[in-house]
């Protein structure tokens, strides 16, 4: 699985450290940007970087991860284009039916609430990326759906 990682200034930080986890335990990673803390970028273009490589991704079952301060404006962002699920995570328990139920593919973190608690953002990130969607037909219906809406 490719992760595409991207946050503007609000995020970075936390950015980092999710770069340097998902490395840590062998992703395929790579970082869209902001490459620095630039208090005067803004969001959107970052979330297109990863929108974009999403769609454009050929292999198996492509994602992204997006951060900002509260996640919303990247999930906003993201969830613009055709083919992305993108959903704002604050705990395990929604990122295990954001992922069965919507196969959300770009997960957006809130940085202002996260960056201080180390084992909630671990925990999302790592039920985000284990549970597999469930291929059920109303969540095909309803995903379908949704791209006729984009």
């Amino acid at each position: 699985m490719k992760i595409y990682l991207g946050s503007d200034h609000n995020g970075f930080l936390l950015k980092e450290r999710v770069f340097a986890y998902l490395v840590k335990y062998g992703y395929d990673v790579e970082d869209v940007g902001g490459r620095e803390l630039n208090p005067d970028d803004d969001f959107p273009q970052f979330a297109q970087a990863a929108a974009l490589r999403v769609i454009g991704d050929t292999s198996e079952d492509p994602r992204a991860i997006l951060i900002c301060g509260g996640g919303q404006g990247m999930c906003m962002a993201a969830n613009r284009f055709k083919g992305i699920r993108a959903s704002v995570i604050w705990d395990a328990a929604e990122a295990r039916l954001t992922r069965n139920d919507n196969d959300s593919n770009v997960l957006c973190l809130p940085g202002r609430i996260l960056e201080h608690d180390e084992a909630a953002w671990k925990g999302i990130l790592e039920t985000w990326l284990n549970t597999p969607y469930a291929n059920a037909p109303r969540y095909n219906r309803r995903n379908a759906q949704l791209d006729e809406l984009a």
